[in-house]
């Protein structure tokens, strides 16, 4: 397959989901072999290549730094990017987080292909392993990869939570990521909410751009506190589990949500992947992790042909 960019610009505003900051972000066509790239317009312009030396390691966000300047919460941006085969972008921010949006990759990867997207005459080069491998997180995530000569992606979840429980996705390179994956919103639960705002963490979070996940029904002074956090006086628990939920997109809208992450999360590889990835329980931490791991054991398998 050969390499893509987009054919035009696309540009997107909105606030970050963490620091609540005003953000436009500008989304360019970039030549073949550039990959992906940000600059951040508010600090000296100086690059952050998306790849395993820029992953930080957190918990609730995928974060890039390079050259002392840091680019949060990328992935959604990422997953449209990469579902959508799109391997080469000029990326320009104004602020460190890009836009939560609907808290989705929907409006990504419309504009994306509203934009239209241009293949490049050269070939695309892949990231492939030879031998099956296994790798496992402290957090408990779980992910084995297999040779493959296509991306295949099985997700697994699994909360203490009746509402939530257990859940699967399923993602490979037939599937129309536009419609089945890009959709699906990012969550939390109600017992993290609170502790969240206190450490003032999700200053752009609203019921518009994520589910709430509420398996009992909270008392009456933890909705009040939550409806003045978000201005909403209707706030409650609806009969499907989700606060004031507006109507899933899907029954396992959070297991294709992580599935949606990881797809991002896959660009840290800094090339197309073909491999059969199976994870469970991921999370933007431990996806780092294992696609740092699942870049070694290829490089490793290039090293040890060298040697032959």
């Amino acid at each position: 397959m050969k390499q893509r960019t987009l054919a035009r610009s696309c540009q997107f505003e909105g606030v970050g989901l963490h620091t609540g900051k005003h953000v436009t972000v500008t989304v360019q066509s970039a030549p073949a072999d550039f990959g992906i790239c940000f600059v951040r317009t508010d600090n000296a312009r100086r690059p952050v290549y998306v790849n395993t030396f820029t992953a930080v390691s957190e918990e609730r966000c995928t974060v890039l730094s390079e050259n002392d300047v840091q680019i949060v919460t990328p992935e959604h941006l990422l997953s449209a990017l990469n579902g959508l085969g799109i391997n080469n972008a000029a990326i320009s921010l104004d602020s460190p987080e890009l836009p939560i949006l609907d808290g989705s990759a929907a409006q990504f990867t419309e504009a994306f292909l509203n934009a239209g997207i241009k293949e490049l005459p050269e070939d695309k080069d892949y990231l492939t392993i030879d031998e099956p491998f296994e790798y496992e997180t402290e957090s408990g995530a779980r992910y084995r990869f297999e040779p493959s000569d296509r991306l295949k992606i099985d997700v697994t979840v699994e909360y203490p939570s009746k509402v939530v429980g257990c859940q699967s996705a399923h993602y490979d390179e037939d599937t129309d990521y536009a419609a089945e994956i890009a959709p699906c919103r990012t969550f939390c639960f109600l017992n993290e909410l609170e502790p969240l705002l206190e450490k003032g963490l999700i200053k752009g979070g609203s019921l518009d751009n994520a589910l709430v996940v509420v398996d009992e029904e909270p008392s009456e002074e933890t909705l009040a506190k939550l409806r003045e956090a978000f201005d909403m006086p209707d706030l409650h628990r609806a009969p499907e589990g989700y606060l004031s939920n507006a109507g899933l997109k899907f029954d396992n809208e959070i297991a294709r949500h992580k599935l949606l992450d990881l797809i991002g999360d896959l660009t840290l590889a800094a090339m197309p992947v073909r491999a059969k990835i199976t994870a469970y329980k991921p999370g933007h931490k431990s996806n780092a992790e294992a696609i740092d791991a699942l870049v070694a054991q290829a490089y490793a398998g290039i090293e040890d042909e060298d040697d032959e």
